[in-house]
């Protein structure tokens, strides 16, 4: 796996968090979009700093697309927060859409009481559907749909007309993907702009992490009858069953990359989440540990220069 880290941040999403920073004392329950594929990587730790105590509806959308067994365990992970709850949809079924409202009638219910609207704001990071979900909850066409990352630009404030009031907000990611992990996964998922990452390193990365936890909806898809050894191996594999092939025989790794990452993304291959949330604490221990050494690092080389510029002012 290759170390790299996302650097991600346009002007306009600098502009989109100081406008939300604004905005949270006025909301009552943040309905936070995720990614069913990628629940931990897909949340924005930002929204977290800037939510504070706020009750929060997490959407895992794109259920179809995942294992329906591993998104169970992360409803259940995630709920463990306070002021938690969690759901998970297809914005292809309004009805599981509409779901969404009732959590956050439950998580303000003050507000019907005293005959107020609930007010609500809807984040996520890009291409993650918050803006089909956005349509489905106000049954007309209002946000901007696309999927290509950071379609939505600016703030809008939508009267839902059933007691909720929803302002949506750009998907904003953070500055820097510290986790070199979720890096990869949102790069597998489409949340970044291809140009982010190369292709090839991020398909080597997933059909690893596929080929021990999916294997046989692998070989299902790409007619693979026995088990590669390598990632290189299964890569190698898909290519030549799917004709990616250069002059000599010799396989086009780019496109075999290509077309498993169209593959995965569309859930042609199977229903695939790409993370556990075990494996989640010892990859946060990792980055923690990563962390303190470069810090070390920057401390020594830090005195090392002091001790130089002394010695030569002497």
């Amino acid at each position: 796996m290759v170390n790299n880290t996302i650097q991600w941040f346009p002007g306009h999403m600098h502009k989109a968090r100081k406008e939300i920073e604004d905005a949270i004392p006025q909301v009552d329950v943040i309905i936070e979009v995720l990614d069913a594929r990628i629940p931990f990587s897909s949340e924005n730790p930002m929204i977290a700093e800037l939510r504070g105590e706020k009750p929060v509806v997490k959407v895992l959308n794109k259920r179809d697309l995942a294992d329906p067994e591993m998104t169970q365990l992360w409803i259940e992970h995630l709920e463990k927060e306070q002021g938690v709850k969690a759901i998970a949809i297809t914005t292809q079924n309004n009805s599981e859409v509409q779901q969404i409202l009732e959590l956050c009638r439950k998580l303000a219910p003050h507000r019907e009481e005293i005959g107020k609207n609930i007010r609500t704001m809807i984040m996520g990071i890009p291409n993650v559907g918050k803006s089909t979900i956005i349509n489905g909850l106000a049954g007309r066409m209002i946000a901007q749909t696309g999927n290509q990352p950071a379609v939505t630009r600016r703030q809008q404030r939508i009267n839902l007309q059933n007691g909720i009031v929803l302002s949506d907000t750009p998907g904003i990611l953070w500055p820097k993907v510290a986790n070199p992990h979720s890096g990869f996964r949102l790069a597998a998922t489409g949340a970044v702009k291809d140009t982010a990452m190369e292709y090839d390193e991020v398909a080597f990365y997933t059909v690893e992490y596929l080929a021990a936890e999916y294997a046989d909806l692998l070989k299902a898809r790409y007619q693979i009858e026995e088990d590669p050894q390598s990632d290189i191996e299964w890569m190698e594999e898909i290519g030549r069953k799917r004709g990616a092939l250069r002059s000599g025989g010799r396989i086009d790794l780019h496109k075999a990359s290509e077309i498993l990452l169209h593959e995965l993304r569309s859930g042609t291959i199977g229903a695939i989440t790409l993370e556990k949330p075990e494996m989640i604490t010892q990859e946060l221990i990792d980055v923690e540990k990563e962390e303190a050494r470069k810090a070390e690092e920057k401390a020594k080389r830090k005195e090392e220069r002091r001790k130089r510029y002394l010695k030569n002012k002497r």
